[in-house]
C-alpha cells in the first residue's frame, strides 16, 4: 500500500474529509486530490505535518505492513517516558565508539540463553 492510499485510509477512519484535512496540513486540496487520482505520494517535508494532524507515528504512515511478510511495529513505536523511549534517547546520545561496544554487549547478552 502507497503511503498516499494509507493517508486516505486513516482519514476515512478518523471521518476527516479532504478539505478539513487541506485546511489543517495547509496542503492545497487540489494537491491532496492528486494523489488519489495519480497514485503520487506527498513529498518528505510533509509527511511529519500530515501526521501531526492525523495523530500517527510517522512509523505507521511511512511502513507498509499489510504483507504477511512484514513484522509487528511493536519495537518501532515509541512512546515518550517508556523504557523504549528511554533506550533510544540514550542509545542515540553516544559515541559510535560507545554503541559499537554496546551492540558486543548485547550480543553477549544474547549468548548466555
Amino acid at each position: 500500500m502507497q503511503i498516499s492510499e494509507r493517508i486516505f485510509k486513516i482519514l476515512n477512519e478518523k471521518n476527516m474529509n479532504l478539505a478539513e484535512f487541506s485546511r489543517k496540513t495547509g496542503i492545497s486540496h487540489s494537491t491532496v486530490s492528486d494523489w488519489r487520482r495519480k497514485k503520487t505520494n506527498p513529498s518528505a517535508d510533509k509527511i511529519l505535518t500530515i501526521c501531526d494532524v492525523l495523530g500517527v507515528n510517522p512509523y505507521e504512515l511511512l511502513q507498509d505492513n499489510d504483507g504477511d511478510n512484514n513484522k509487528s511495529l511493536d519495537y518501532m513505536i515509541l512512546s515518550e517516558g517508556t523504557d523504549k523511549y528511554r533506550l533510544v534517547i540514550e542509545f542515540d546520545g553516544l559515541s559510535p565508539d560507545k554503541k559499537e561496544r554496546l551492540f558486543g554487549y548485547l550480543n553477549a547478552l544474547k549468548d548466555l540463553d
